[in-house]
């Protein structure tokens, strides 16, 4: 069974079992959490689809982790004015790994 699940803003398509990176979460390290907003669930015969959500539907998972993401370098330039800015970024992630999709 897998369901395509609306996570902090961005949709994931998710197993039984998987772990993921979604962006960061408010939730301690080995917590659980819920997510409600279910899109779409495609079992071995059947297929629903939600409009937008399936209601009576949530995956729960348990949160392993946060930690931050690669460096991202932007720099930006004009030529022959002199003009150079460089600024970094790291986003922050949660880890967490799918306990279950119920119906």
């Amino acid at each position: 069974m897998l369901a395509i699940v609306n996570i902090a803003g961005q949709q994931f398509k998710v197993t039984k079992g998987q772990e993921i990176f979604v962006h960061q979460l408010e939730a301690a390290e080995g917590a659980d959490v819920v997510f409600d907003q279910v899109l779409m669930v495609i079992n071995d015969d059947s297929t629903q689809i939600g409009t937008p959500t399936i209601s009576n539907a949530h995956v729960s998972a348990t949160v392993i982790g946060h930690q931050k993401g690669d460096k991202v370098l932007v720099f930006k330039k004009k030529r022959r004015k002199g003009y150079q800015k460089l600024n970094g970024h790291r986003q922050r992630f949660t880890k967490i790994k799918i306990n279950s999709i119920n119906l």
